[in-house]
């Protein structure tokens, strides 16, 4: 299998949201979770992001982990690696996004990397350097409070300067709306003033074309799925993409089997769609302080769980307000108690697929690598988008069978999104 453009993610619903943006846009694509065993067999694709999870890994760890992906797809024919991370930037001061982009850009022979994590359909746009989240700056938008990495500066030269040994500059929307000679002759400029890494600003599609353009002739980018989006168009513009091939109808081919949504964000967004989903379904919430005190409330979901879902989809939540979580935080450690509650998550999404749970639907970045490390899934076909950076994503290659899963980011979709999932998943 020869690819055209390969991607490293940081988190699997990332990846998730980074693989339906190329889709969208022309190419054809698959999500392996980790480096794929040699004997998986995959599809015909232009494009494979591989999912990783080292967003709050310790740097070193990240570091190595992306070194080996690289390497894959780079013998795979990948011209060009996208390193993807949160498009709110959410990294803390040591890393991993500073240390795994000087990290790529080494293995690639050096060289200058665009880094912007702006993608306005979800709200997320860089001006003269710093992020807004749907119009407010970082700093003042819900990531201040996020319960891994919260974010407290808006200004990502400097955020991304403190992770960096190298200087960081700034191409300002001025300069990108010039178009890319215009970006060429400034990255020169700061390549010959010993800088490696650049904050691009970005506020409209157009803008992230124009450095899609621009960064496909270079060896490393670091952005969100705004930057693959810029890639993918930028792929197809160039005629080297043919058809045929993985499609997403492929994706969607009934799977059949039970129904159930696992949510482990504890995000503003997540939160209001479980509230709506509850006047459709029955949702268990848990209680997250049970969860770290021992294995009583796991037995009591799976036995909730086994009364209910012959009868339709439910949905099991850890979600818990930020008070909440400052709290467990406080008594058990960040750490221990993300860790813990994970666990807990993936333990019950694993005994729901054992009792025939083919469609499943899991929010929150870090319970859905949880829980599909634990299922032993080692890749996704990319499906049609049910909200804009969730895809439905069919295995490839799992014991279980053939299973339908949505993997969303905390902060992403409408009120309505889980009962949107499960109507796409049939």
């Amino acid at each position: 299998m020869a690819i055209f453009l390969g991607s490293i993610a940081d988190d699997y619903t990332g990846a998730s949201d980074l693989a339906n943006t190329l889709t969208k846009n022309g190419l054809r694509t698959v999500q392996t979770v980790g480096i794929p065993d040699p004997s998986l067999a995959l599809p015909d694709v232009d494009a494979v992001v591989v999912s990783l999870k080292i967003r709050s890994a310790p740097a070193s760890d990240a570091v190595a982990a992306a070194a080996s992906a690289e390497r894959w797809l780079r013998q795979r024919g990948a011209g060009h690696v996208l390193y993807k991370i949160c498009s709110t930037f959410d990294s803390t001061d040591a890393g991993n996004i500073g240390p795994v982009t000087e990290a790529l850009s080494d293995a690639a022979g050096g060289g200058i990397v665009l880094v912007t994590p702006a993608f306005p359909e979800t709200g997320r746009t860089v001006y003269l350097g710093h992020l807004f989240v749907g119009g407010q700056p970082l700093n003042e938008s819900p990531l201040k409070d996020h319960p891994l990495n919260p974010m407290h500066d808006a200004n990502l030269v400097r955020v991304l300067t403190r992770q960096s040994r190298n200087a960081v500059g700034l191409i300002d929307l001025t300069t990108i709306a010039a178009g890319p000679g215009a970006v060429k002759m400034r990255l020169d400029a700061f390549r010959t003033a010993g800088v490696t890494a650049v904050i691009a600003d970005a506020i409209f599609e157009r803008d992230l074309e124009t450095l899609g353009e621009v960064a496909l002739e270079t060896p490393v980018s670091t952005g969100a799925s705004g930057l693959g989006l810029g890639l993918a168009r930028a792929l197809v513009r160039s005629g080297r993409i043919s058809s045929g091939g993985a499609t997403t109808a492929d994706a969607i081919r009934p799977v059949g089997g039970l129904s159930a949504i696992v949510a482990g964000s504890c995000s503003k967004a997540t939160l209001r769609q479980l509230d709506v989903a509850e006047r459709s379904m029955p949702v268990l919430r848990l209680d997250p302080e049970r969860l770290l005190a021992g294995p009583d409330e796991i037995a009591t979901a799976i036995s909730w769980a086994g009364e209910r879902i012959a009868a339709g989809p439910v949905i099991i939540a850890a979600s818990a307000a930020p008070e909440t979580v400052s709290r467990l935080q406080l008594l058990y450690g960040r750490e221990a108690s993300g860790h813990a509650i994970e666990t807990a998550t993936s333990i019950i999404t694993a005994e729901l697929v054992e009792r025939g749970v083919r469609r499943l639907v899991v929010a929150g970045g870090e319970t859905s690598g949880a829980a599909v490390d634990r299922l032993a899934i080692p890749a996704f076909l990319i499906g049609p988008e049910i909200a804009p950076g969730v895809p439905v994503l069919r295995t490839i290659g799992n014991a279980q069978g053939d299973m339908l899963l949505a993997l969303k980011s905390g902060n992403f979709g409408g009120e309505d999104f889980f009962t949107a999932a499960l109507a796409m998943m049939h």
